[in-house]
C-alpha cells in the first residue's frame, strides 16, 4: 500500500478507531523516520485539530514532523509551509475550517483533502531526494 492509498484508508476510521489529520501522515510514513506505526499513531494524537484548540493545522504539524525526522533541511520545511499558504492562505486550523465552511465544504471532507494534499507533497519531496 503506497503512502497516499494508507492515509486515505486511515481517515476512513478502520475498524472504528479514529485517526485525525496528524496521525492519518504519521502513521503512513512511521517506516522512513524510524519509528513503529503504533508509536507515530501515540505521537499524533494531540496535534489534530489544531493541536486541540484550532491553531496550527495538524496536518501541516506532521508533515514538518515527518521532515526533521527524515532529516530534510530548513529550506525544504520552509517551502512546504510557504506552498500551503499560497494554496490555502493560512496555517491556521480555525480559520481553514471556516474557509471550507463558507465553500459548503464539509470539515472531514476539508481535513481529507489537507492529509492527502501534503501525503502527496511529502511522497515527492522523499522521493526527490533519495534518489
Amino acid at each position: 500500500m503506497t503512502h497516499f492509498e494508507e492515509a486515505k484508508f486511515l481517515r476512513q476510521e478502520p475498524g472504528g478507531r479514529h485517526y485525525n489529520c496528524a496521525q492519518s501522515l504519521l502513521v503512513p510514513f512511521a517506516a522512513e523516520i524510524g519509528m513503529e506505526k503504533e508509536d507515530a499513531y501515540a505521537l499524533g494524537a494531540f496535534f489534530g485539530a489544531g493541536m486541540m484548540h484550532g491553531s496550527a493545522c495538524g496536518t501541516l504539524t506532521a508533515a514538518l514532523m515527518i521532515l526533521g525526522k527524515a532529516d530534510k533541511d530548513k529550506e525544504t520545511a520552509k517551502k512546504l509551509i510557504d506552498d500551503f499558504l499560497a494554496a490555502n492562505g493560512t496555517t491556521d486550523c480555525r480559520c481553514l475550517l471556516a474557509a471550507a465552511e463558507k465553500k459548503g465544504i464539509a470539515r472531514k471532507e476539508n481535513c481529507d483533502g489537507l492529509v492527502l494534499e501534503l501525503c502527496q507533497k511529502l511522497d515527492e519531496i522523499i522521493t526527490r531526494e533519495t534518489q
